[in-house]
C-alpha cells in the first residue's frame, strides 16, 4: 500500500468556505515589528508575497519560535486594511511542532503577523490593530509581505500553480525541485523524476486557490510508462487541518514497488482503514481522472475516452472544505524492493474545476 503524506475572495458564502476573505487596501511601507515577553520570540522563515488588492490566492507561511513552553500555539493574521485571522475562522490556531517550527496556509495580504499564545486563547477574527503582550499573548511579530512569491509559480490551465523545492516525506524521504516541472508549447504541464548526483529529484505543484466542493478533473498521459517504484498522485491537502487528516483525498497511480499490484487507487485518509481505499487497474493511454466533492460524499472516476474505467464513492469520513489546495506530485516510492531505474515523466494535458 502506498504511503501518503504529509489561501478576490472566492465567490462563495462564508458558511461554505469558512475562511475569511481579505478586502482591498493600499500597501504601506511598514517595517518588521516584534513584541515579546519572558524571552519568547517568533521568526518567519517563509513569507508570502504582498497583495495590496486582496486575492483569491493563498500561500504557505512558516516560522519558528524560541522560548516557548509546551502547549503554546501560533495565531496568524493577514492585513489588508484590517487584520484578518488566518487561515480559517473556526480553526485559527496553528500548532507548534516539537522542533519549534510551525507551518500553515494564509490568504494573501500586505502584512503578516504571528502571535505566540497560551493554549485556550480565543483570537478575534478581525482587528483594527494587533494586541499587545499580556498574560495570554507571549510574543507578537509582524512582517511586510515579500515582493515576489517565495516559490516559483507557473500558469497552467488558466490557474497559477506553486512549485515545490522543499523535501517531503511523501513516499519516503524525497527531495523536490521546481526545475522538474515545465509547461510546454501546447500548454501541458510536464512533471519529471530526474537524476541529481546520486539520487532522484521529484516534482510537486499546488494550486494557489482553494475551491472546496465541486469537481476537479485531470487529463493525463504517460502513466503506463511508470516503473513500480514510481508514483503519480492528484490530491487535496490542507496544512490547517491535521485533526481532519489534512483534508487529504487521493487519486494515485503506482504499484507501490510490486509489479503484481494493481496500478491505481482512490484513497480517503486515513488510508490505513481498509474501506478508505479502492484499488483498480488503469489501462494505458490518455486517461481522465475526476474527483467530485460534495457534502458527505466524495466520488472518484476514471475514464479512457468515453469509456468508464473505474468509479467509486466514499460516504464516511468525508471532510468539509477548508483551505485545502489541489496538488499533483510525481515521486519515488522509497520502500520498493526493486528501486527506480530510469527517469520518469508524466504529462497533464488539462485541469478543469467545475462548481
Amino acid at each position: 500500500m502506498g504511503n501518503t503524506g504529509c489561501v478576490n475572495c472566492a465567490s462563495v458564502t462564508l458558511s461554505r468556505r469558512r475562511a475569511l476573505c481579505i478586502v482591498p487596501a493600499v500597501l504601506c511601507q511598514a517595517c518588521r515589528r516584534e513584541h515579546s515577553s519572558k524571552g519568547a520570540s517568533i521568526t518567519f522563515t517563509r513569507i508570502p508575497q504582498a497583495d495590496p488588492a486582496g486575492s483569491a490566492r493563498n500561500d504557505i507561511i512558516e516560522g519558528r519560535v524560541a522560548g516557548a513552553s509546551p502547549g503554546r500555539k501560533i495565531v496568524l493574521y493577514a492585513k489588508t486594511g484590517r487584520w484578518w485571522v488566518q487561515p480559517l475562522v473556526d480553526q485559527p490556531m496553528t500548532d507548534i511542532r516539537p522542533n519549534l517550527k510551525w507551518t500553515n496556509a494564509t490568504h494573501l495580504g500586505t502584512h503578516y503577523a504571528a502571535l505566540l499564545v497560551k493554549d485556550g486563547y480565543r483570537p478575534q477574527r478581525v482587528l483594527d490593530s494587533l494586541p499587545q503582550n499580556d498574560d495570554n499573548i507571549l510574543a507578537v511579530t509582524v512582517v511586510s509581505g515579500a515582493e515576489r512569491p517565495p516559490s516559483p509559480v507557473v500558469d497552467f490551465s488558466d490557474y497559477q500553480w506553486r512549485l515545490r523545492d522543499a523535501p517531503s516525506s511523501r513516499g519516503g524521504a524525497n527531495v523536490y525541485s521546481s526545475s522538474n516541472i515545465s509547461v510546454d508549447d501546447q500548454g501541458a504541464m510536464r512533471l519529471r523524476i530526474s537524476k541529481r548526483e546520486k539520487d532522484w529529484s521529484c516534482a510537486e505543484a499546488s494550486l494557489t486557490r482553494n475551491f472546496g466542493y465541486g469537481t476537479y478533473e485531470f487529463v493525463v498521459r504517460g502513466l503506463d510508462t511508470l516503473e513500480p517504484a514510481a508514483a503519480f498522485e492528484m490530491f487535496t491537502y490542507d496544512y490547517a487541518s491535521g485533526a481532519l487528516r489534512n483534508r487529504e483525498m487521493n487519486m494515485q497511480i503506482s504499484r507501490w514497488g510490486d509489479p503484481a499490484n494493481k496500478n491505481a487507487q482512490y484513497a480517503l485518509q486515513p488510508y490505513e482503514v481498509p474501506t478508505n481505499v479502492h484499488r483498480f487497474n488503469a489501462p494505458a493511454g490518455t486517461l481522465t481522472f475526476s474527483l467530485r466533492w460534495e457534502q458527505g460524499r466524495i466520488t472518484f472516476r476514471t475514464r479512457r475516452g468515453s469509456t468508464d474505467v473505474s468509479e467509486h464513492a466514499f460516504t464516511a469520513g468525508v471532510p468539509p472544505p477548508g483551505i485545502e489546495s489541489m496538488r499533483v506530485a510525481l515521486y519515488v516510492y522509497r520502500a520498493a524492493v526493486s528501486k527506480l531505474q530510469h527517469p520518469m515523466e508524466v504529462v497533464i494535458e488539462r485541469f478543469t474545476y467545475y462548481p
